[in-house]
C-alpha cells in the first residue's frame, strides 16, 4: 500500500498502565502485512477532548493517510470516541461503518450497539474500531480490500473507479 498510518488506542485502563494494549499491536500487524507504515501509536484515556485533539494533531500535521482508533465505540458513558471523531471529520463514510457492523453481527449480537464511525478530515481517513483485539481484527479485515482505493481517492486520484 505504501501509506502512512497512526493507531490511537482509547482506554482508561490502558492509559493508566492497568491493562496491556493488545488491540493496537494487532491492528499494526495487519497494516504492516499489507505494506502500510505505522508512524505513530498512542494510548490515551476515554476523554473526548483528548481524543479530538489527538485526531486534529495527526490529521492537520499533514503526513498521515490513515488514523485507526480502537476502543470507546460502544454505549457506556465513557465511550466517546465516535463523538470526538464526528466533531473533527469533514465528511462521513457510512458504508465503512455499516460493513464493520455487518461483519461483527455474524459473530455477536452486540455489534448492533457499536457507534463506530469512518470519515475524512482533509486528506486523512479516520476509522473507529472496537477495543477488543478480536473485534478490531474482524472489523479491519472487512475494510482492508477497500482501504487503498479509498485513501487514493481521498488524496485526489482522479482515475476511473471501474474495475
Amino acid at each position: 500500500m505504501g501509506f502512512r498510518a497512526v493507531i490511537i488506542t482509547v482506554s482508561d485502563r490502558g492509559a493508566s498502565g492497568k491493562r496491556e494494549d493488545t488491540s493496537g499491536p494487532e491492528i499494526a500487524g495487519m497494516l504492516e502485512a499489507v505494506g502500510m507504515e505505522i508512524i505513530g501509536r498512542r494510548i490515551i484515556p476515554d476523554e473526548k477532548e483528548m481524543i479530538r485533539q489527538m485526531l486534529l494533531e495527526w490529521c492537520d500535521g499533514g503526513d498521515v493517510d490513515l488514523i485507526l482508533t480502537t476502543g470507546g465505540t460502544g454505549v457506556s458513558p465513557r465511550d466517546v470516541t465516535p463523538d470526538a471523531t464526528r466533531e473533527v471529520i469533514d465528511r462521513e463514510i457510512p458504508g465503512m461503518a455499516e460493513a464493520m457492523r455487518r461483519q461483527s453481527a455474524a459473530f455477536t449480537p452486540h455489534a448492533m450497539i457499536s457507534r463506530a464511525l469512518a470519515g475524512i478530515r482533509g486528506r486523512t481517513l479516520i476509522i473507529n474500531l472496537p477495543g477488543s483485539p478480536k473485534g478490531a481484527r474482524e472489523n479491519l479485515s472487512v475494510l482492508l480490500p477497500a482501504l487503498t482505493h479509498a485513501i487514493e481517492k481521498i488524496k485526489g486520484d482522479e482515475s476511473e473507479c471501474a474495475s
